[in-house]
């Protein structure tokens, strides 16, 4: 009796296809992974990776799709070809989450939230004929969380993705992770995380938690003891991670962190201006305090570990000067690498909710315009500024955060700091990507990281 198919897609937006062009920028669907992994065994599973390759229709007996806001519009696109056959398509994900009932106009099945809460009732439920148009579950416990199918994976990612943590006790008005993964900080059993470190291939991973190490003792405890357990089992392998500026407030863990392979860690700082912050309730920075920013970074840096800081343009307190002064900061502080977006509301959040109250969201011809829905395109009306205005100063910005000269630069100091050419490979590998994004369309100016790596080791 041959096995039942399931098809996973991961689908690519067709309007920024120059952002595939960094292999190091491409990270696969851990998503996916999981919904794999939550697979009975008498069931064939394979994926379909558009960050790799164009899809091509081929028969399933029932079709996953995830998507990101800025990739939902190809995700439906893909859902159709199969629905005009007959074949149950399922969509999960942020959008599909956020917006149910948007969703459900394209798939026949919308699962909300976690998969580890829904994917098999979907299954179960396909199996006996009884698929209900939506499925939702509550916030599951991490024990429950399986192993990912990494195997499934492309083999061409250089860096592979894990998660420790889910949850953010955090209200910041433009992310929407409270509303998917819940306030609560809920943590992943140490051995299952080690195991699983243990048997992925790549060399080079990504911690996808928003903040690996918390908010509290308890949480640090955690991360800590990952970090123990991958340095006494001998994990020998790279990383980066996301945190929150708290992350520089313990050594301990640093040391830990550093010699458990960390070398980048992505913070959110958004605004060097207190003003700012409390309009976007970013409390953990302005408990921290922005003159204790250089401060923070010195000391992470200290430890080998280099600071991608990450900052967001146009917002509702920004004036044309505003956004000057945050490109002069950012050219004069120690940060090692950067990333710069445009406000961007994405549904979910309170961001989204208040600009469409205020009918301020000009790219509203829903699900093509959910292609602008990345950061790097203008989908507001800024409340000091005209919108080409915004576009001119950012893009000035980018022009001198992203000069070839200036990355490079930047390497041999983040160099002399961590004294690790390793950690400043991968901050200069982080401020390429981000290069390559300012100048997507503009392929002349793109650096090819490939090349710089074989010069530089």
């Amino acid at each position: 009796m041959s096995k039942k198919k399931l098809l996973l897609i991961n689908p690519r937006s067709r309007h920024r296809i120059g952002f595939l062009i960094d292999k190091e920028s491409r990270y696969p669907p851990l998503g996916l992974g999981i919904v794999a992994a939550l697979t009975p065994d008498d069931w064939e599973v394979k994926l379909i990776d558009e960050n790799f390759e164009d899809f091509v229709y081929e028969d399933a007996d029932i079709v996953g799709i995830t998507a990101f806001t800025s990739t939902a519009k190809r995700a439906y696109e893909i859902a159709l070809a199969y629905r005009d056959k007959k074949i149950p398509v399922v969509m999960g994900g942020i959008h599909a989450s956020m917006l149910p009932d948007e969703a459900e106009k394209y798939v026949d099945v919308v699962a909300i939230g976690e998969a580890e809460a829904t994917w098999k009732k979907i299954i179960s439920d396909f199996e006996s004929g009884i698929l209900k148009k939506r499925y939702s579950g509550g916030l599951i416990s991490l024990d429950k969380m399986p192993v990912a199918r990494h195997d499934l994976f492309n083999k061409e990612y250089v860096i592979d993705s894990i998660q420790t943590t889910r949850g953010c006790p955090m209200n910041c008005e433009f992310c929407s992770v409270p509303v998917f993964n819940g306030k609560a900080y809920r943590m992943r059993p140490v051995d299952d995380v080690l195991y699983e470190l243990k048997v992925m291939n790549a060399e080079r991973f990504f911690f996808v938690d928003d903040n690996i190490v918390g908010y509290n003792k308890p949480a640090r405890d955690h991360a800590k003891a990952i970090f123990r357990g991958m340095i006494d089992m001998g994990i020998n392998k790279e990383w980066f991670c996301q945190a929150s500026i708290n992350f520089g407030e313990d050594e301990e863990l640093l040391d830990l962190a550093y010699k458990a392979g960390c070398r980048l860690v992505l913070i959110g700082v958004e605004s060097e201006k207190t003003d700012a912050l409390q309009s976007m309730n970013k409390r953990s920075n302005l408990k921290a305090g922005v003159d204790n920013y250089q401060k923070i970074f010195s000391v992470i840096q200290k430890h080998g570990i280099s600071v991608l800081g990450t900052f967001i343009m146009g917002l509702d307190t920004d004036t044309v000067q505003d956004i000057k002064n945050r490109t002069e900061y950012i050219l004069n502080s120690n940060i090692d690498a950067v990333q710069i977006s445009i406000l961007t509301p994405f549904p979910g959040t309170k961001t989204y909710d208040d600009f469409l109250k205020e009918g301020r969201l000009t790219a509203t011809g829903y699900p093509a315009d959910w292609e602008n829905y990345w950061g790097g395109d203008i989908v507001i009306k800024p409340k000091n500024m005209t919108a080409r205005k915004l576009k001119e100063v950012v893009t000035e910005a980018a022009e001198k955060i992203y000069d070839s000269k200036r990355l490079m630069q930047l390497m041999l100091r983040t160099l002399k700091v961590t004294k690790d050419p390793k950690t400043a490979l991968w901050a200069f590998s982080a401020n390429v990507h981000y290069h390559n994004m300012a100048f997507e369309t503009d392929l002349k100016k793109h650096i090819k990281l490939d090349e710089v790596f074989k010069k530089s080791i």
